[in-house]
């Protein structure tokens, strides 16, 4: 398995308010009211669709929940630009693009952005 962000170098930016705009507090809360969300809308999502393979099987995404995220937050919290949050994150702009649900096709459809409006209500 690939870490893309160490524990270490999460730690650090959700303590830091700065850099997401966010506690620490307010972190953990959005994670716990999210990120089952989210996991349930991709399973959704993957098992709603034709499939060739079983479900579970293919390329895994290289951002855990926590560290989308994160990329979310600096995103809007600093205005960078989708190659520039990649950067920072170790991964391929598309990647970040998918996270926010630009790229076109199924995966966009499993977005942060639908997680988020779903916590919402």
């Amino acid at each position: 398995m690939i870490r893309v962000v160490g524990i270490r170098t999460r730690a650090a930016i959700i303590r830091n308010r700065r850099i997401t705009g966010l506690t620490p507090d307010v972190i953990a809360e959005l994670v716990a009211k999210i990120d089952p969300l989210w996991h349930e809308r991709h399973q959704a999502v993957l098992a709603s669709r034709p499939r060739s393979r079983a479900v579970g099987t293919g390329a895994k995404h290289k951002l855990v929940f926590v560290d989308r995220l994160m990329a979310a937050l600096m995103h809007l919290r600093h205005g960078a630009t989708h190659d520039m949050v990649a950067c920072w994150f170790g991964v391929d702009r598309s990647t970040i693009t998918e996270l926010f649900g630009l790229s076109s096709g199924g995966a966009g459809s499993c977005s942060l952005r639908y997680a988020l409006r779903e916590g919402e209500a």
